[in-house]
C-alpha cells in the first residue's frame, strides 16, 4: 500500500469505543437495516451489503436513516421486538469483522418529505388524509417546527408539531437507544441538525417561527436535539456513543435557492458560521461523542449530495473550522478524496472520512488501495441516477418512479447492489462466442460480464477508440469521474484480454459468422428537427464538446435538458461563452430520472450566472445571425443574436441489423435513451441470459 494512505488505517476512539479504521461509511437512503419507507424489520438485502461491507474494510458503518416511528403503519421502532431479536444474532455475525455499526435514528423528514403526487392529493384534502392515516399519516410525516412550505411542493405547508409529539419523540429515542445498546449495537447516530431535515427545521430561525420552549431563542432552538442525546445518555448510560449528523452551514439563500461553491457574498438562510461554532460546543456539552459533518439543506441539496459540477472536497474547509470549536471527533462527507483525507488526518485536522456512495460502486476499493491497485478503483460519477434519482421541476412534487423511492442505494454503475439475488455472475456450463456490436458503455459492459461467466466476447467498434458517445458527455472540464471511468473500462478490457475489433463497422448482422449470440449496441444520434428552418446550421455535442469546434462567444441551446444545461454551465464558468438556452418545457431539465440535486445545482447556476433563458419556448428558424424564438404559449417571437446554435433537443436510437434470421439482443440507446442505469442494467439483463 502507498504510504500516502497510512492514516486512514489507524485506529481512532468514539467516546470509549474504538474504530479499527478512519473510514466511515455513513447513512444513505435505502440502506436502512431495518426497511426503508416500510414497516420496521431486519432488512436481508441491507444486511446483506452492511455487512459485505465491514467484511471489505469499512471501519464504521452508519445504515441508512431510521425514523423512530415508521412512516407506514405508524408503529413507534421500539415496538418491535422481533426486529430487535433478530439484530442480535446479526450483531454476533457483524462484529466478527472488527468493524463498528452505529443505526442512525431520525425523528423525521417535516418539509424535506418528498412527497409525490398522490402524497399532495392526501394533503391537500385533510378528509382523504385522515382516511389513509392509519397507513400512512402524512400529516405527521411532514410535521414541521413550524407552518413552512415543503421542499417538493411549497403550496403545500407543514403544521407545526405539537410539544405532546415532540416528547413522544424524545422518550422514543430513548427507549429506541436502549434496545439498540441490549441489541449489541455499538452506538447511535441522530439524524439530524443537518441537510434541513426536521430537527435541522427547530434549529434554524428562518424555519422556526414557534413562541414556545422550542422556538425562539437560542437555547430553545436546540431544545429538540439536546433533550434527545440527554434521554439516550440517560437510559444507555454515558459510555454508549451518540453521534449527530450536522450541517456546518446552510449555504442557503432562500426557499428553494442554494448558493454556488464559489458565491461568497450572500446572506445566509439557514445557519451561518457564527451559529454554528457556538452551536457544536453547545451539543458537544449536551453529550453528543461526534460530529459527521457536511453542509447544506434540501434547498441547497447539491453541498450534501454532491454532483460533479461540485468540486472535491467541497465541505471540507467548513468542517476543518468547526473542529476547532469541539473536542469530540468530527468527520467529514462530500465528495471527499481518500488522498487528502489522509493528509488531514495525519495532521489533524479531521479525525475521520466518511465516504458512501463509492461503497456502492465498487465493494473492493478499500481491497484495491491495499493491495496497491487503486488504479483499477471504478469510480462514482455522482450522477445519483440508481442511488438517490428524487427528481422535480416547477410544478411538480418529487416524480420520482415508485420502484425507485422504495428501493434507494442501488447503483448505476453496479447493479449487483442491494439487488444481490437479482443481478449476479453464474459461471457459464457451456461458453459461447458472442459477437458485440459497438464498443460504448454497453458495448463494454456486456463484454466485461460475459468474460466473467465464462463466454468468449468480442466488440465490434467502427471507431479507432472505445467508449463511444460517452466520450462527448464525459468532455466537459468538470467531467474528470466520467474520464475515469472511460480509462477504468479500458483498463479492464485490455486486463481481461477482450478481443476489440477496431474501424470495423457493421451495418448487416449477416456478416458476423461463426458467433453463437450477437448484441447491438449501436447507441443513438442526434435528433433532427428539420420543420426549423436553417436547422442544418446547428452543431451537435460531439462537434462542440469533443471536437472544440470553434462557437464564437453567444452559443445558443436548443432544448434546456440535462446535457445541453452542463455544456452551458462548462462554457460559461471554464471558457468564458455567454450561453443562452431555449426550452420548450416550463423549467430547465424537466426530467424525471434526475435527481434534484444535480438539477437544482444547474437551474441555480443558470440564474446565478444570469443565462438568458426561454422558457415554454420554441426556435423557428436558425440564420447565421441569429434564432428566431417563439413562446409557445403567447405565439410571441423574439430574435435572439448568437454566434452559433447547438442541438440539444435529444437523441433517437440507432440500432443496425439487417436481414439475417440470426437473433440479436439489443441493449443501451438503441433500445431507448436512457442514461448510463439504463444501459448497463440492460447489459445485465441480457448478459445474463445467454
Amino acid at each position: 500500500m502507498n504510504s500516502k494512505y497510512n492514516a486512514l488505517f489507524t485506529p481512532w476512539k468514539i467516546g470509549n469505543v474504538e474504530i479499527p479504521n478512519r473510514i466511515v461509511q455513513c447513512s444513505m437512503g435505502g440502506t436502512s437495516l431495518f426497511g426503508w419507507m416500510e414497516p420496521s424489520h431486519l432488512d436481508k438485502e441491507a444486511a446483506y451489503f452492511l455487512l459485505n461491507r465491514a467484511q471489505d474494510g469499512v471501519g464504521l458503518i452508519l445504515p441508512g436513516m431510521q425514523c423512530i416511528k415508521d412512516p407506514i403503519g405508524g408503529r413507534w421502532l421500539y415496538q418491535n421486538n422481533k426486529m430487535f431479536k433478530d439484530l442480535k444474532e446479526y450483531m454476533v455475525e457483524f462484529h466478527k469483522t472488527g468493524s463498528k455499526l452505529f443505526i442512525q435514528l431520525a425523528a423525521g423528514m417535516g418539509r424535506s418529505m418528498a412527497i409525490t403526487k398522490p402524497m399532495v392529493a392526501l394533503l391537500k384534502h385533510p378528509i382523504l388524509g385522515k382516511l389513509a392515516s392509519p397507513v400512512a399519516d402524512l400529516d405527521y410525516i411532514t410535521a414541521s417546527a413550524s407552518a413552512t412550505p415543503n421542499r417538493w411542493y411549497d403550496e403545500i405547508k407543514s403544521r407545526p408539531m405539537t410539544i405532546k409529539e415532540i416528547h413522544d419523540q424524545v422518550e422514543a429515542f430513548a427507549k429506541t437507544s436502549k434496545k439498540l445498546m441490549d441489541a449489541g449495537v455499538d452506538g447511535v447516530e441522530i439524524h439530524a441538525v443537518h441537510e434541513g431535515y426536521l430537527l435541522d427545521q427547530f434549529t434554524i430561525s428562518n424555519m422556526n417561527y414557534r413562541t414556545d420552549e422550542y422556538g425562539g431563542s437560542f437555547e430553545n432552538r436546540f431544545r429538540f436535539p439536546v433533550e434527545i442525546v440527554q434521554a439516550i445518555k440517560a437510559a444507555c448510560g454515558d459510555d454508549f456513543p451518540v453521534s449527530l449528523r450536522y450541517s456546518v452551514v446552510s449555504k442557503t439563500k432562500d426557499w428553494g435557492k442554494g448558493a454556488m461553491p464559489y458565491e461568497k457574498d450572500f446572506k445566509e438562510f439557514g445557519r451561518d458560521m457564527e451559529e454554528s461554532e457556538k452551536a457544536i460546543k453547545y451539543l458537544a456539552d449536551a453529550g453528543y461523542d461526534m460530529f459527521n459533518c457536511d453542509n447544506g439543506t434540501y434547498d441547497a441539496w447539491y453541498w450534501a449530495h454532491p454532483p460533479q459540477y461540485m468540486p472535491d472536497n467541497c465541505n471540507l474547509e467548513y468542517v476543518e473550522h468547526i473542529k476547532k470549536f469541539t473536542d469530540k471527533p468530527v468527520v467529514c462527507a462530500g465528495r471527499m478524496d481518500p488522498v487528502k483525507a489522509a493528509e488531514e488526518i495525519e495532521a489533524g485536522k479531521l479525525d475521520a472520512v466518511a465516504i458512501a456512495r463509492q461503497n456502492l460502486v465498487d465493494h473492493d476499493w478499500i481491497h484495491k488501495i491495499k493491495e496497491g491497485h487503486e488504479d483499477e478503483i471504478k469510480p462514482c460519477i455522482r450522477c445519483h441516477n440508481g442511488c438517490f434519482n428524487m427528481a422535480k421541476f416547477a410544478g411538480t412534487p418529487n416524480v420520482q418512479h415508485f420502484n425507485d423511492s422504495m428501493h434507494l442505494a442501488r447503483c448505476a454503475l453496479n447493479p449487483t447492489t442491494m439487488q444481490h439475488t437479482r443481478y449476479k455472475i453464474v459461471p457459464t456450463k457451456n461458453p459461447k462466442k458472442v459477437a458485440i456490436i459497438g464498443g460504448g458503455i454497453g458495448g463494454m459492459e456486456c463484454a466485461l460480464v460475459l468474460k466473467q461467466r465464462g463466454h468468449i466476447p468480442t466488440i465490434f467498434e467502427k471507431t479507432d477508440e472505445l467508449g463511444g458517445l460517452f466520450l462527448t458527455a464525459s468532455a466537459m472540464t468538470f467531467k474528470e469521474n466520467d474520464k475515469e471511468l472511460i480509462r477504468w473500462y479500458k483498463n479492464e478490457i485490455e486486463k481481461q484480454g477482450i478481443d476489440v475489433r477496431f474501424n470495423t463497422e457493421i451495418n448487416d448482422l449477416g456478416v458476423l459468422r461463426g458467433y453463437d449470440d450477437i448484441i447491438v449496441a449501436s447507441g443513438s444520434v442526434p435528433r433532427m428537427m428539420p420543420s426549423i428552418k436553417g436547422f442544418d446550421k446547428a452543431l451537435t455535442f460531439t462537434q462542440v464538446l469533443k471536437d472544440k469546434v470553434d462557437v464564437g462567444d453567444k452559443v445558443l441551446f436548443i432544448g434546456g435538458g440535462q446535457s445541453s444545461c452542463e455544456a452551458a454551465y462548462d462554457m460559461l464558468l471554464n471558457f468564458g461563452k455567454h450561453p443562452i438556452i431555449v426550452e420548450y418545457a416550463g423549467d430547465l431539465v424537466a426530467a424525471q430520472a434526475t435527481c434534484l440535486a444535480n438539477t437544482s445545482f444547474l437551474r441555480d447556476a443558470m440564474e446565478y450566472h444570469k443565462v438568458p433563458v426561454y422558457l415554454h419556448s420554441t426556435v423557428t428558424e436558425i440564420t447565421d445571425k441569429g434564432c428566431t424564438v417563439k413562446n409557445v404559449e403567447t405565439g410571441e417571437t423574439t430574435f435572439v443574436e448568437c454566434d452559433s446554435v447547438v442541438n440539444g433537443i435529444g437523441f433517437v436510437p440507432t440500432p443496425v441489423g439487417g436481414k439475417d434470421n440470426k437473433k440479436a439482443y439489443r441493449v443501451g440507446d438503441c433500445v431507448a435513451i436512457g442514461n448510463l442505469r439504463t444501459v448497463i442494467w440492460r447489459a445485465w439483463d441480457v448478459c445474463m441470459k445467454i
